[in-house]
């Protein structure tokens, strides 16, 4: 069959070359096969008995040989063209070939000096592999020259453009195994060619390999034909060469002269757009390369086909222990790839060989792009205070938080343009989010057609915009892996699209913590906005501050979560997490006008501490507190605030401590996170016997998770999201979720010792309010004005007497700007 764009090259490589290539993938072979079974006996020198197996073979074979005849190629490519290249390895279970390629390059042994180039070290390479003590099976950060991890499928393309992106002399070999490539987030990552601008960005090189199965199943596309796929690849905008067949003589050839005219494709679209400037969206080259699965291994075993089925996937030879055939077998296998050609009689790549590989930073294993800390460079940060949004009368003023946010952005963004290290993702509600400002120095990406009445897209935008939460962490991921910086807006509900992505990050993270040569990466900082309390146009379905609950599962040294109550504080943390390194921060703020709390510098000694008392709001000075109303998050403090403004004006006397909560792991033991309080500081704050209200952000659950071995837990009760939601109005929802000052303030009643029998009438009150709200709502659509245009009273000195603010100045009315546009359009 005839199929557009297979190279009709016969031979590109000269005898000897082509003898080379294919003796460096028998060696690269062979140690892949080696790290599977072997614990001794690494060069075959003696007959192989069963002591030298390992007890328990745990390895994926099915792979792994198409995996190291990419690599060996692309060595072949890199020093013939002086490419800067880094390998993603997609498929899941290729590791050995890994492993394998980085200690035939030398980078492997420079990382970990045990694992010399001899016999021994050979050895060691093969003992620990999927061992006790050892390495993981699958490309793991422990594995020079690797920004991504095959232990969940799907990802691979995404980090290889978010590598590509801001690297203009890097090409990416991404290989795509095509189990992986069912998976809609793979599927989706195609699109990632209408955001790569070639005037500054690298190049990409997807290369999709077809073996024909999963574990068990035939893989869709392998079952496609040529053209079928042709068609699909060119619909993604691609250009398709075919790559096909089992000979390992033909595919060399066929390979290198691909290779070739690829990269003379590649490197004339780049020339043209840098010199001409960019045109139009290029039809970028890729491979579909289909080679048998378990290629080179086993043809048959008892029986049964292996090589080119679903039985090569992982271990084609798994009853070493009760067959001696087995064993034959796999000394057999193994003596195919002649290892006396390809190593010494020390053990040592033969130096015919070991100069195929190129040498130092070019080598894929040694590529500082695939260590990014490295590269990492501090960013340009404006000072944030000045930003600040004037609070002289606590809880008198409103504006939007994420706007002032988005003004300080911006800046961060202009700051930046130049070394161009720093790009904002967002699933299509930058602008939603409020964030707007950042469009007023860098536009929306796009390098598809663009039509005059589009707004802010441009190719040269820095603002990652697409409708796929998967898509915008990847490519966040693969910025941040190769030493930039980012920052990632979503709607709190849907951020748990990609809640595996994140866990296989932070598990990246924290695996790093002990490799010594991996130097710390900038910050994954998400914001979680358009949140649970503040949904009441688009109802239940985008209600859930679960992905809390998710973050918190994971090690406490690479996690932070933070719920700064108002503008002041939201600017701080996020100014913190911009300069930290080696985190996952999760930043929760409202996009709606709200009540601000604290001065700049009240709000910056907040954030630094993570928790405190809040002593205008509080009433206990010199006493003992009756009770403890604590809240983290924005409306739950608005809630908790109109709770003591209603709880003080029924009883004077009533001794109420507030507490806010900026950083949530300071409620954790000291012993269990940095940022955790002493129990002497946490006892001092929430006391050891008092009553505690607190109302939270997310599941009541979390707060009971963090504080269960405090003090005074018996006495905790936490309100937060019950489930309950609907299309309905702001305090409305605060209100089905028992989170309102009403049913705060009931709480406080039933749990305050002195007001049980004495607070019938005030309940009674209680009552009725929501009862009037109920009503309300239903006949007028919208909340209550006692509700809706509440603020915050104070007391003056020991008087019980209120003092009510006047509504803002013009000055602070001018300042919120256009507040009521952002409230009734969402």
């Amino acid at each position: 069959m005839t199929v557009a764009n297979s190279v009709q090259i016969k031979s590109p490589l000269a005898a000897e070359e082509l003898q080379k290539l294919d003796a460096y993938w028998r060696a690269a072979n062979y140690l892949s096969v080696g790290q599977i079974y072997l614990r001794d006996n690494p060069l075959l020198k003696q007959p192989l008995t069963i002591e030298q197996i390992k007890p328990r073979l745990l390895g994926h074979w099915g792979t792994t040989p198409g995996l190291n005849f990419i690599y060996v190629h692309f060595n072949r490519l890199i020093k013939r063209y002086d490419l800067n290249t880094i390998y993603i390895c997609g498929p899941g279970h290729g590791g050995p070939g890994m492993v394998a390629n980085t200690y035939l390059e030398g980078s492997y042994s420079e990382r970990y000096n045990r694992i010399t180039q001899d016999e021994e070290g050979m050895k060691q390479l093969f003992l620990q592999f999927s061992y006790p003590g050892g390495i993981p099976s699958h490309a793991a950060p422990e594995t020079p020259g690797s920004i991504h991890e095959g232990g969940e499928l799907g990802y691979s393309l995404a980090h290889a453009y978010g590598a590509a992106f801001d690297n203009p002399d890097l090409m990416v070999c991404c290989v795509i195994g095509d189990g992986e490539a069912e998976t809609g987030a793979l599927a989706t990552s195609w699109h990632s060619n209408k955001f790569l601008n070639p005037e500054r960005d690298g190049a990409v090189l997807p290369i999709l390999h077809l073996n024909g199965y999963k574990i068990a199943n035939p893989t869709v596309l392998a079952r496609m034909s040529d053209r079928e796929l042709e068609s699909l690849f060119v619909g993604y905008g691609y250009k398709p060469y075919f790559v096909e067949g089992d000979d390992p003589a033909m595919m060399h050839q066929l390979m290198a002269g691909t290779l070739d005219e690829i990269v003379a494709e590649i490197q004339g679209i780049q020339r043209d757009a840098r010199t001409h400037g960019f045109k139009q969206r290029s039809q970028y080259p890729m491979i579909i390369l289909r080679t048998p699965k378990g290629w080179t291994g086993p043809k048959e075993v008892d029986g049964l086909p292996i090589e080119n089925t679903f039985r090569s996937h992982q271990v084609p030879l798994a009853k070493l222990g009760s067959n001696p055939e087995h064993l034959r077998m796999l000394e057999a296998w193994m003596k195919s790839y002649k290892p006396e050609e390809l190593f010494d009689h020390t053990g040592k790549l033969k130096p015919e060989l070991a100069e195929l590989a190129p040498s130092g930073d070019r080598r894929m294993g040694a590529n500082p792009h695939a260590n990014g800390g490295l590269l990492l460079q501090d960013l340009r940060l404006p000072d944030f205070r000045q930003y600040a949004v004037p609070v002289t009368d606590e809880g008198t003023v409103e504006t939007e938080s994420t706007r002032i946010l988005g003004e300080f952005l911006r800046d961060v963004m202009a700051l930046n343009l130049d070394s161009r290290n720093f790009r904002v993702m967002s699933p299509d509600e930058n602008n939603s989010n409020r964030l707007n400002a950042i469009l007023e120095v860098s536009d929306r990406v796009f390098t598809g057609e663009i039509l005059p009445i589009d707004d802010h897209i441009s190719t040269d935008g820095r603002v990652m915009e697409v409708l796929s939460e998967h898509l915008c962490q990847g490519w966040l991921e693969g910025y941040l892996l190769t030493g930039r910086h980012g920052f990632f807006s979503c709607y709190e509900a849907f951020i748990h699209i990609v809640d595996s992505m994140f866990n296989q990050h932070a598990k990246w993270l924290q695996t790093c913590e002990d490799i010594a040569w991996r130097l710390p990466i900038a910050s994954l900082n998400y914001l979680l906005t358009s949140h649970v309390w503040r949904q009441d146009h688009n109802g239940f379905t985008h209600q859930d501050p679960g992905f809390l609950d998710i973050v918190m599962n994971k090690k406490p040294n690479v996690i932070r979560i933070y719920l700064p109550p108002d503008a002041n504080t939201l600017l701080s943390v996020a100014d913190h997490c911009l300069r930290s390194r080696q985190y996952v921060n999760v930043i929760v703020a409202g996009k709606q006008p709200e009540l601000q709390w604290l001065d700049m510098e009240s709000a910056i000694k907040h954030c630094t501490a993570g928790l405190g008392i809040w002593q205008w709001a509080s009433n206990d000075s010199g006493h003992e507190p009756d009770v403890v109303m604590a809240c983290a998050g924005d409306v739950p403090t608005l809630e908790t605030l109109a709770a003591v403004d209603f709880l003080r004006s029924h009883y004077p006397d009533l001794k109420i401590r507030v507490v806010n909560v900026v950083d949530l792991m300071t409620l954790q033991p000291q012993t269990e996170h940095p940022h955790g309080l002493s129990d002497r500081e946490f006892d001092s704050i929430f006391t050891v016997d008092k009553p505690i209200i607190f109302a939270f952000h997310g599941y009541p659950y979390l707060i009971h998770r963090l504080t269960y071995r405090r003090t005074n837990h018996r006495n905790l009760h936490v309100r937060g999201y019950k489930e309950e939601g609907t299309t309905t109005t702001p305090f409305d929802m605060v209100v089905v979720n028992d989170l309102d000052r009403f049913h705060l303030a009931n709480d406080v009643i039933d749990r305050v010792a002195k007001l049980r029998n004495t607070g019938a009438y005030t309940k009674q009150i209680i009552r009725d309010k929501l009862i009037d709200h109920q009503r309300y709502i239903i006949e007028h659509g919208e909340d209550m004005p006692e509700v809706q245009d509440w603020k915050w009273q104070y007391y003056s000195g020991s008087s019980s007497e209120k003092k009510t603010i006047e509504h803002a100045s013009s000055t602070e009315s001018a300042m919120v700007g256009d507040d009521s546009t952002a409230r009734s359009a969402e």
